[in-house]
């Protein structure tokens, strides 16, 4: 029961409609047969959910509008507020009808809106759409109609120009014609169409201005069919479908570009080809060459493909076949190899203006301990001999030295011994003047006569300075002499020569020899230009700990200053610092003078040729390409001697080899070292020595490591074995040894090789035995019976039995016997018993030759 608030009766509670008193469904269900092939079939449980939709009341709380509500929601408005008994349920108050009528409606009205809306936005897009397209094709009507007329105005001034003119020779033919009394009145002039041509043009032209200010210019544009175009990647399901696909924004870009193209083609009246210079080199990819001449790389493979190559676009071709395509293509060819990267690495010639005396380059030759050294520490007032091992040079080195009359020369020192020919060669290619330095006493030796052909072969002028003329011994007219045996015919000969006797001991005429280089100096005119990049000549190159690589550098002409690129042979760097002969340090160098170089990411070969290159690009362009020269001279030289002979030999047991790791302080006493290993075995076939490496450099744990991998010598010289290395190689048992004279380690590396040499076998004569008779013996076989006429036969020696002196069996003794006991040797006149091991035919009368053989061991030869 409830209690109504208005009347305070109690109203019983009832059903608001007649009938069951139940709850609704809300999901439907039902069967569904499903059909299959070969006539299966199934039957399957559907469900179907009904809708459920809500809304805002009055209050601002959400209720379920059911389908009864939702009939009367789209019932009119009018209906429902003449009947709301017939289409409200009858519980329900004036106030809630009211207030649902007021949803409704207020419903009704939103969706109308919102349908007003999109029907206007579609109108508006449509008119767009239209405008857009009717003013396009306005345009383009108005531009064809303004193109015929302006095009029937030109064709109407011309005829009105032919025609005035025929009306003007007429008119003068008929002037001539009449007597000069009678002429004719003057009559109007023709309306000229010109003028109207020119009013129309400037009206046809301010109208197109006036289209330009409005946006309405001319354009190369296409046509699209549709506003709004695809965005975004194409899809599966959109190129499959059955809409029209639409050309692509860069479809449109590309047709533009053609209509561009081809607009300025009809301007000009025609279509020149670009011709393009094509630089090919030795060997270039297919897609490379097509870059080059702006080609596809497939039309470059179907060029080829019709000269019968068939190829790839990363297939390489050579450079006749690229000369054949560019030709095919119209281009012009332009073949460049791969040394061209050194073609004006030098630079240009120096023009007589430019260049600006220099100082002279002088080297000091001549055979070992005939005094170069000291002669140059007179001249310097240094003791630098006194810090060479063994006092002997075994660098080049270089000094500037300061004469007292301001001149300045430039001095070269090379060693004298045997193994550093190369350097003394070197030192003949880089210098202005030699100056021949010969003992007194002992006159022209082996090196001295080395020194002359070098300086002969390099075309250099000659000083002889002969040296030590404080010995009691000295006699320098036979030096003179010797001097002819090869070619050297002195000043006092009548030669051209200079000669000058010197004492470096006691400092002996040393001006002289200063003024005799002077002179030869101011006869060649020595000049250089130093404002230019620097080139020169590396003298001698080593690694030192803490500073790195320093070489040794002669600038020949140019300036070499800190920050200059360089390029030295095959490695390259950034000059870091420079330091002259005295140890200061210097900004920059000029001509014929010597400084050590730092800052080279390499060592480089002494006597390899130093330029400036003006960037980093430029000099790794220069190394890399003579490193590869290099590794290709190294690969043919190792494939011919090491591989294929050596290495079969060596499987055959025909050759012996000792394997090396050098490591020496400077790349000339390498060089040296090197060059003088090869000489000890050039004349043996036997034994040779393998440097499986060599450097410039302390001896490293990796040195250590190939060592012990390969049972090789390691040879230090002038350098030392860190400490992890020493602990390495005592570990491993490899052996190093230290050496500060070249010649100490050759005599080493020559007693290895003789030791590895098969000893000599020698054959020694004992003596002569006569078979006076021969017996047999059970179980022993045939026993000669002998006299001994000559020598002694000893037990274990070797014996040739001769018959009629014809040699018929060489073998060893098996049994010595005298009087039926084994003995040790038996004398001259002596009778014995000789037994021989597999040999039985011997005969009465055959003569017994003893001999031993002695295995000598052999040296290998000088």
């Amino acid at each position: 029961m409830s209690e109504n608030k208005d009347s305070g009766e109690k109203k019983t509670l009832g059903l608001s409609r007649p009938g069951k008193l139940e709850l609704r469904k809300t999901v439907g269900g039902g069967q569904v047969r499903q059909s299959f092939s070969h006539g299966r079939s199934k039957t399957v449980q559907v469900e179907v959910k009904k809708k459920r939709t809500f809304q805002r009341g009055e209050s601002g709380a959400m209720s379920e509008v059911t389908r009864r509500a939702e009939a009367e929601a789209e019932a009119p408005v009018e209906e429902e507020v003449a009947a709301p008994e017939a289409t409200t349920p009858s519980h329900l108050t004036g106030e809630e009808r009211a207030a649902r009528a007021r949803a409704l409606e207020s419903a009704r009205q939103d969706e109308a809106d919102a349908e007003r809306q999109r029907k206007e936005q579609a109108e508006e897009e449509e008119r767009n759409r239209v405008a857009a397209e009717e003013a396009a094709r306005r345009e383009a009507e108005e531009r064809a109609v303004e193109e015929a007329r302006l095009e029937a105005e030109r064709k109407a001034a011309e005829e009105a120009e032919k025609a005035n003119q025929k009306t003007e020779a007429a008119a003068v033919a008929k002037d001539t014609a009449k007597p000069a009394a009678e002429k004719p009145a003057a009559k109007p002039k023709p309306k000229a169409p010109v003028r109207r041509k020119e009013s129309e043009a400037e009206e046809s032209a301010a109208a197109q201005q006036q289209r330009r200010k409005k946006g309405h210019g001319h354009r190369l544009s296409i046509e699209r069919r549709d506003q709004r175009r695809r965005t975004g990647k194409l899809t599966v399901v959109q190129a499959l479908s059955d809409e029209e696909r639409q050309r692509s924004l860069a479809s449109v870009r590309r047709a533009r570009e053609r209509e561009k193209r081809a607009a300025a083609g009809r301007q000009t009246g025609e279509v020149r080809k670009v011709v393009r210079e094509v630089v090919v080199p030795e060997a270039i990819t297919v897609q490379e060459l097509g870059n080059r001449m702006a080609v596809r790389g497939g039309e470059v493979v179907k060029a080829l493909m019709k000269m019968g190559v068939m190829a790839t676009v990363n297939q390489v071709i050579d450079a006749d076949t690229a000369e054949l395509v560019v030709s095919e293509f119209g281009h012009r060819l332009k073949r460049v190899s791969e040394a061209d990267v050194e073609v004006g690495l030098s630079g240009p010639e120096d023009s007589a203006e430019q260049l600006q005396p220099r100082a002279p380059v002088v080297t000091v030759m001549g055979h070992v301990d005939h005094g170069k050294t000291s002669l140059l520490d007179a001249l310097r007032a240094t003791d630098v001999a006194g810090g060479e091992a063994g006092g002997i040079t075994q660098h080049i080195a270089a000094y500037q030295v300061d004469m007292a009359s301001g001149a300045k020369i430039t001095f070269l020192d090379t060693p004298g011994h045997a193994a550093f020919t190369q350097m003394r060669q070197r030192g003949a290619n880089t210098t202005d003047i030699v100056v021949l330095v010969v003992a007194a006493d002992d006159g022209v030796m082996p090196q001295t006569a080395e020194a002359i052909q070098h300086t002969q072969a390099a075309g250099v002028p000659m000083i002889v300075a002969i040296n030590k003329m404080d010995r009691p011994d000295a006699n320098p007219d036979k030096v003179r002499n010797e001097l002819l045996q090869h070619n050297i015919v002195v000043e006092e000969l009548g030669g051209d020569v200079q000669t000058v006797p010197v004492s470096a001991l006691k400092h002996d005429n040393l001006d002289k020899l200063e003024e005799a280089i002077l002179l030869q100096a101011e006869i060649l005119e020595l000049a250089a230009n130093p404002e230019r990049p620097a080139e020169g000549v590396v003298i001698e190159a080593r690694r030192e700990s803490g500073r790195g690589v320093v070489a040794t550098m002669l600038v020949q002409r140019g300036t070499l200053a800190i920050g200059d690129i360089v390029v030295a042979g095959s490695e390259w760097g950034r000059v870091r610092a420079l330091i002259d002969d005295r140890g200061n340090n210097a900004k920059a160098v000029g001509p014929s003078e010597p400084v050590e170089v730092l800052g080279l990411n390499d060592t480089p070969q002494a006597g390899d040729e130093m330029v400036v290159v003006p960037d980093e690009a430029r000099a790794r362009e220069v190394t890399e390409y003579r490193q590869s020269q290099r590794r290709e001279r190294t690969a043919l030289a190792g494939a011919r001697g090491s591989v294929e002979q050596m290495l079969s030999q060596i499987a055959q047991g025909e050759a012996k080899e000792l394997p090396l790791v050098i490591k020496a302080d400077v790349h000339g006493s390498m060089e040296a070292i090197l060059a003088s290993l090869a000489n000890l075995t050039e004349n043996e076939d036997e034994v040779s020595s393998r440097v499986l490496l060599s450097g410039v450099g302390g001896i490293s744990r990796s040195d250590v490591t190939l060592a012990a991998a390969s049972s090789a010598v390691i040879f230090g010289f002038n350098v030392r074995a860190d400490p992890s290395a020493r602990a390495m190689a005592k570990r491993d048992g490899v052996d190093i040894r230290y050496y500060s004279v070249i010649y100490e380690l050759l005599d080493d590396v020559r007693g290895m090789l003789s030791g590895m040499l098969a000893p000599v076998e020698r054959e020694e004569l004992l003596g002569y035995a006569r078979i006076k008779e021969v017996f047999s013996i059970t179980k022993v076989g045939k026993v000669a019976g002998c006299e001994v006429t000559e020598g002694t036969v000893r037990r274990g020696a070797h014996v040739r039995i001769l018959r009629d002196n014809v040699v018929i069996h060489t073998g060893a003794l098996s049994t010595l016997k005298r009087h039926k006991e084994e003995v040790r040797e038996v004398k001259e006149g002596l009778e014995c018993g000789l037994g021989f091991e597999n040999y039985q035919d011997i005969k009465q009368d055959d003569v017994i030759e003893v001999f031993e053989i002695q295995r000598v061991a052999r040296e290998l030869q000088a």
